[in-house]
């Protein structure tokens, strides 16, 4: 796999307007060491990244010059200029946040001047009168507010103008959008620009602080404020706008009410009026009633009265007394009016909003019940109509078809289960296992149906909550019940999560109580012996998934656990080898084997070989009667979590034994899979080569012996190559004249890989084996022979292989060989056979790719020439292309 190089971060560089370049170039000293020299040939360059160094500079120049600069012109021209730069640059742009950042550390006695240039400079921004540009200028707001005292300070001098600003422009780009009507691409831009336009207005909201002298309702910032109130709650009923352009609109509405509305412990009454269609018009403020009437006296559409309870729950200040007692009215009367909508909202946009909308709504039910509210524990303990209605909710929704709205309701039952421990009395917290809500909820999933998918979340956040022995003391037999539906793929996720949160709770809370290591049994008797049974004795499926899913978390859990299961399992083998169909205990013992070295959990080969199983168990594994065990048992040989580990004599010795009695297997995907394993292990050999090669120049230079082998490593590079090409001999051994489809198919597609692994060498590279020096005569026929086969998948691994042989291999040197194996293609290619005509064709060819065609048809060329006289000379050339046109396939 090659290297992925790293993205390179593109930035566009800025640039001034040309006033500005012209009032900075007489400012620039003839040194160039003033700030007026550093912006010019910053904006010289053409490179956004060099540009981000100048601008790291302006600050510490800024600090060398001497305070009295503050009233230098040319500080306060730059300065400027600076302002004009930071507006005009996109809000994605790198080098915003870059020159932001450097202005935060301005010295203090630059800063009134700093000031004064950006609140000029953003006063001509708002005064722009193009509805296209109006983003611009929204962006340059939100920037300004975002981790910028400068432009924080300039919006809050410029208050009543951005109100203003913001106002005429979300009303004229709603206007555009509305004549828009039916030109989508335009009409979506345009409500993006509307939904940044609004959250600007929130975020104006949330960190200016001149909103805190607008109570006077009189003044020109409350007029505007209550116009963008007005459009606020017109974009919130307008169903003909996006979701989230009605879902923000419904968080501005409330934060402005907040901020308007006084005194603040009435704003709970209000809220609740405004969502349960109760508001007394007479008694409505008359400003609200101007701004909001459509809210207060009329019918409010469901999504409409959907975005106001988030608004509520998102805005309003659960996590203190402000509110005052009102609060818990309200969060009452806010889920109600939820719980009726859940019953109502059919359209699946809506029904994910409202199921966040609960999420939020159960975490502003656990902020109040923090603050210590006694009046509210009765109405939220889980015995109470609101809980039962989430859960209802939960059991409802927890396999709904979204994925989000799934994981949403697994919050909403996490934070039930918080929200009912905090209803409890002290003295009883200590052991909630025993609480009769939690009692009867753990019994009642469990006697769900294992094919609920809902079910494994739940019991997840339960074992989290209470753990696991509280659950195991009413079903021990939970964790052979879920390994029992591992057999269903659609299960196996959820099942596989539930039992490592449940294995590793209980090994934390065993550890945790236990004075010695005796625990370990308990631990490897509740969760190990259900997992062997199920290896030794489950169904196809089920051995399956067990092995890709829940045996890799077991052991990453516990490690030390492979001992324990090599144990169980060894002992059984001998009465439980298995058979044709049946893996037995010797199949589980090498799929547990296999999984663990490929996580990294053998890490060292050949101590496992001496510590855990026998060589002759290998052996029996590699010739077992079922193929999946002949399969495990060759990936424990193959794979590894490490691609250098070196290959020990015994694996090699095992891989050769191998080969010699499974290349004949019948069934396509098992030859697939030997091959696939083969491959990855010549990669080991091809990476773990190079290791031992940097090894042996350090060990010539007499550098201490490494661990990484145990021997000398030219000693195990010698080993390599005798292994490569004993392997290979064998391979060419099997392609014997009537060797079976199975056999050559297997051993061409494991010599093409030892030819991909292996390839010839270029420059100064060492490798450890290639596969043209073991390529003689008899081979080199071997494989031309493969080439007059009746299989054409055998033709077509044999014309590869031949390939990827160098030129330089003696036999294609051999003129009279090449003339005869080209007599042969033109005979072969006029048989009435079509197999005949194919191998014509990949021997033809053969010789075209090795540029071995020319010599051999040069007697034929000679008369061709005589007959066609010099007028044609190009006949040969002709016959050449024809030949190259019409390869394998012909």
């Amino acid at each position: 796999m090659g290297v992925k190089k790293k993205k390179q971060t593109q930035v566009t560089s800025l640039t001034i307007c040309h006033p500005d370049l012209e009032t900075l170039r007489p400012l620039a000293d003839v040194e160039g060491k003033n700030l007026a020299s550093l912006l010019l040939r910053c904006v010289q360059l053409t490179d956004g990244v060099s540009q981000i160094h100048y601008v790291k500079q302006i600050v510490p120049l800024l600090e060398k010059a001497n305070k009295n600069g503050m009233c230098d012109p040319t500080v306060r021209s730059c300065l400027d200029i600076l302002a004009g730069i930071y507006l005009s640059l996109n809000l994605k742009n790198p080098l915003k946040k870059v020159l932001a950042s450097s202005l935060n550390g301005l010295p203090e006695f630059f800063l009134s001047e700093a000031i004064q240039s950006f609140t000029s400079r953003l006063q001509e921004e708002l005064n722009t009168t193009d509805l296209y540009s109006y983003r611009k200028v929204i962006d340059n707001l939100s920037s300004c507010m975002e981790n910028f005292d400068l432009g924080r300070t300039s919006v809050n001098n410029l208050l009543e103008n951005v109100l203003h600003f913001l106002q005429k422009s979300l009303i004229e780009i709603s206007e555009e959008n509305r004549k828009l009507a039916g030109n989508h691409i335009v009409q979506m831009q345009l409500m993006n620009d509307l939904l940044v336009g609004i959250r600007v207005s929130v975020m104006l909201v949330q960190k200016i602080p001149g909103f805190q002298r607008s109570r006077l309702k009189s003044s020109p910032t409350w007029q505007s404020m209550c116009e963008l109130l007005s459009i606020f709650t017109k974009f919130l009923t307008d169903d003909d706008l996006l979701q989230t352009i009605q879902s923000t609109s419904g968080l501005a509405v409330i934060l402005f009410i907040k901020a308007m509305f006084h005194p603040p412990e009435k704003i709970p009454d209000l809220i609740s009026s405004l969502l349960l269609g109760s508001a007394d018009c007479a008694s409505v403020p008359a400003w609200l009633l101007d701004c909001c009437g459509n809210l207060c006296c009329a019918d409010v559409s469901q999504s409409a009265l959907l975005f106001l309870c988030q608004g509520a729950l998102t805005m309003l200040d659960w996590q203190d007394g402000r509110m005052g007692p009102s609060r818990e009215a309200l969060l009452l009367d806010t889920v109600h009016v939820l719980f009726t909508l859940s019953s109502q909202i059919k359209e699946s946009t809506l029904e994910m909003f409202l199921s966040r909308i609960l999420v939020c709504w159960t975490n502003s039910a656990i902020h109040v019940l923090e603050s210590s509210s006694p009046s509210l524990k009765d109405s939220l303990n889980g015995n109470s109509s609101i809980v039962r209605r989430l859960l209802e909710y939960v059991y409802t929704h927890w396999e709904h078809p979204l994925d989000a709205l799934r994981h949403q309701t697994k919050i909403i039952f996490r934070n039930i289960l918080q929200m009912h421990q905090l209803t409890i009395e002290e003295p009883k917290k200590s052991d909630l296992a025993t609480d009769h809500f939690i009692l009867e909820l753990t019994e009642s999933l469990l006697r769900l149906e294992w094919h609920s998918k809902g079910k494994y979340t739940c019991l997840g956040c339960l074992v989290e909550y209470i753990g696991i022995e509280h659950i195991l003391a009413l079903a021990k037999t939970v964790p052979s019940q879920i390994l029992e539906v591992m057999g269903d793929q659609s299960l196996v996720p959820y099942a596989s999560d539930l039992l490592e949160t449940m294995f590793k709770n209980h090994k934390s809370r065993l550890k945790s109580q236990a004075v010695d290591n005796t625990w370990i049994d308990k631990w490897h008797e509740t969760w190990v012996s259900p997992l062997l049974f199920i290896l030794c004795e489950g169904n196809l499926d089920q051995k399956s998934y067990v092995i890709d899913y829940y045996l890799p978390k077991l052991l990453n859990c516990n490690p030390d656990s492979l001992s324990y299961m090599v144990k169980i399992l060894q002992t059984s083998a001998d009465a439980k080898t298995g058979s044709y169909d049946s893996r037995g205990s010797l199949g589980a013992l090498m799929a547990c084997l296999r999984t663990a070295r490929a996580h990294g959990h053998l890490q060292s080969a050949t101590d496992a070989w001496r510590d855990l199983v026998s060589s002759e168990r290998i052996k029996q594994g590699l010739i077992h009667q079922h193929c999946q065990v002949r399969i495990d048992t060759l990936g424990l040989l193959c794979e590894s979590n490490r691609s250098t580990e070196i290959v020990s004599t015994e694996e090699m010795q095992w891989i050769q034994f191998f080969i010699t009695y499974n290349l004949n297997s019948q069934s396509p995907g098992v030859r697939q899979q030997i091959c696939s394993l083969l491959k990855k292990l010549f990669c080991r050999i091809q990476e773990s080569s190079q290791v031992l090669y940097k090894l042996e120049q350090s060990k010539s230079k007499h550098e201490p012996e490494n661990e990484l082998t145990r021997q000398h490593p030219s000693v195990s590079l010698e080993q390599y190559k005798n292994f490569m090409s004993s392997i290979c001999s064998s391979l060419f051994e099997a392609l014997f004249p009537g060797s079976s489809y199975p056999t050559r198919f297997s051993a061409l597609t494991i010599l093409g890989s030892v030819a991909d692994v292996f390839p010839v060498p270029e420059g100064h590279v060492q490798t450890v084996y290639q596969l043209s020096h073991d390529i003689d005569v008899g081979r080199f026929q071997t494989l031309m022979a493969c080439l007059t086969g009746t299989f054409e998948e055998v033709k077509i691994l044999a014309f590869d292989l031949l390939m990827k042989l160098p030129k330089t291999v003696v036999q294609f040197q051999d003129s009279e060989k090449l003339q005869g194996l080209f007599q042969a293609a033109l005979e072969l290619s006029t048989s009435t056979k079509p197999y005949d005509c194919v191998t014509a064709s990949y021997l033809l060819n053969f010789l075209i790719w090795k540029n071995a065609l020319p010599s051999s048809l040069s007697p034929h060329l000679k008369t061709q020439r005589v007959a066609c006289g010099d007028g044609d000379k190009s006949a040969a050339v002709v016959e050449n292309n024809t030949l190259m046109i019409h390869g394998p396939g012909i």
